[in-house]
């Protein structure tokens, strides 16, 4: 591979991700959710929030391989079966109530009753939930050499420094974009990661169809 094609592999990788994490949408559960605290607290809960649904994202890439050997899944079967789920996540983002499935009304009524909030539900499910799980670890059981992995380790990063950002700056975006601004935005991610979703789905199908033939 030469440069061109590792820096398209490195976008295709930070898009993926970046798109199933949102966190432009997560900035309305953000604001919600810390309403009425200092800005003290809340820079400790974006930047506990970050940590931890980062920490998350980098272990499961890490260890994805492991475990899909530990329970003998090929990483086809769960470009699949990702793919699947990725789809039906871009659904509802396209049709506006990703949120709402992500995060719900009891789990606000939770959440609105602890002191630290930065875990559950911020960074689990409303940053890291399973989609972007089941993304990170696609991506790297897929990539074929270190300097590929290295790619998708480094779009992670990027998409969770930029998340860093976004929550840092929440009200802000919250202000400037309002609802309907974020949700165009959700939209238009929604689609992009309906893109992704087919092409696991359609690589992966291909990849389990030759393996049979073969075998």
């Amino acid at each position: 591979m030469g440069i061109n094609d590792y820096l398209l592999y490195f976008v295709y990788a930070f898009t993926t991700v970046f798109v199933i994490v949102n966190p432009v949408e997560a900035t309305m559960i953000f604001v919600t959710l810390t309403t009425g605290m200092s800005p003290q607290e809340k820079s400790h809960i974006y930047r506990r929030t970050t940590l931890v649904a980062f920490s998350i994202a980098i272990l499961f890439s890490l260890a994805g391989d492991a475990v899909l050997r530990l329970f003998g899944i090929t990483v086809d079967s769960l470009r699949v079966a990702g793919g699947v789920l990725l789809f039906l996540v871009a659904i509802d983002m396209l049709r506006g109530v990703r949120q709402q499935k992500k995060v719900t009304e009891a789990e606000l009524k939770d959440a609105n009753e602890r002191e630290d909030i930065s875990v559950f539900p911020l960074a689990i499910p409303l940053i890291t939930g399973p989609g972007a799980i089941t993304t990170v670890v696609v991506l790297m059981g897929a990539a074929g050499t270190v300097a590929e992995k290295a790619l998708v380790i480094l779009a992670i990063v990027l998409t969770f420094v930029i998340t860093f950002f976004v929550l840092k700056f929440s009200e802000y975006i919250d202000r400037v974009l309002g609802i309907t601004g974020i949700m165009v935005l959700t939209r238009i991610m929604g689609l992009i990661l309906g893109a992704v979703a087919v092409n696991f789905v359609a690589i992966g199908v291909w990849n389990l169809y030759r393996a049979m033939a073969s075998g």
